[in-house]
């Protein structure tokens, strides 16, 4: 099979091993696959993949068909559309994974949204529901709102009745995060437009001073962004008056068992939205799987809003 490759810090197409289903385990015929950060990340040498998948090809999520059942997998059948998260290995024409990490896709989705939808939504969802616990009537700021984990996060605020801001860097995307349903703010005097009861942090330390300084009696930070830093200085006497939490969250390298709780509540809670059109995927642009290194490029320059996605060669 043809996958992105990465080795030594060089990125390019290559020819691998076709990957067998194991037990519990589909074969999936891959049609579109998304681009996050952790890719660019891994590309840089930063974030190996975690033990258990493949070091040298990168993709966090995918959709595609259902091509063979492993023993004991009896959740989907062959032909069937499925997408999901791996620890890596998705950005190839081909994909072993368990059955349950997989969803359902719906059928108002085209290919490239579906792979653009799980990693950015389960971590969005897992973020804001599980961890910092977000309910109706509350506000909730999300800082680098034109990402895909912002773009999730942001409608899934709006869909459970939350008051959502987002700070947005470039003047040129704020337009198009205000559409999504958030009052866009600039990321120098978010706190001036507090109290919140839930931040969610995606994009690093330099904010963490002022978003303690911004919650409200109770509040919570969700982190799981640090491109703009990992370690700052805070005052945890304001923490303390404040009664706030401050959470940190990966789910690249969660065992199983976690990756298909989350996997469960998002085909129950998120996925019947995206059929009806209540949730987006928007998508800035998408490339052949020839053309990953592109890809890779385009995402690396910024400026964009929404996902960027590799379709192989019998996608539509």
């Amino acid at each position: 099979m043809q996958a992105v490759t990465i080795r030594d810090k060089v990125l390019s197409v290559g020819e691998h091993p076709d990957p067998v289903a194991g037990v519990g385990e589909v074969l999936v015929a891959v049609r579109a696959a998304g681009l996050n950060g952790a890719d660019m990340m891994q590309r840089m040498g930063h974030y190996p993949a975690p033990p258990g998948s493949p070091a040298e090809i990168p993709g966090l999520e995918f959709a595609g068909e259902v091509k063979e059942c492993g023993a004991g997998s009896e959740r989907f059948a062959v032909g069937d559309r499925v997408m999901g998260i791996v620890g890596g290995g998705g950005q190839a024409e081909l994909v072993a994974v368990h059955e349950r990490q997989l969803m359902p896709v719906p059928e108002a989705l085209d290919w490239a949204q579906a792979g653009g939808v799980p990693e950015v939504f389960l971590t969005a969802h897992d973020a804001l529901f599980t961890q910092a616990q977000l309910r109706c009537g509350e506000r909730l700021l999300v800082h680098g709102g034109a990402g895909g984990v912002g773009t999730a996060a942001i409608q899934l605020g709006r869909l459970v009745g939350a008051e959502v801001f987002a700070t947005v860097r470039d003047e040129s995307l704020r337009a198009g995060v205000s559409d999504l349903g958030a009052t866009v703010l600039d990321p120098n005097d978010f706190a001036d437009h507090g109290p919140f009861d839930v931040v969610l942090e995606l994009v690093g330390a330099v904010n963490l001073p002022a978003n303690i300084q911004s919650l409200d009696v109770g509040g919570r930070i969700v982190v799981i962004g640090v491109g703009a830093g990992t370690k700052s200085e805070i005052n945890l006497l304001a923490l303390m008056a404040k009664r706030a939490r401050i959470h940190g969250s990966m789910l690249r390298a969660r065992p199983l068992e976690e990756k298909a709780i989350a996997s469960r509540r998002v085909e129950q809670e998120v996925l019947p939205a995206m059929q009806t059109g209540a949730l987006k995927v928007p998508i800035y642009e998408t490339f052949a799987l020839s053309d990953a290194v592109a890809a890779y490029d385009k995402f690396a320059a910024g400026g964009k809003l929404g996902k960027i996605v590799l379709i192989m060669t019998d996608g539509d």
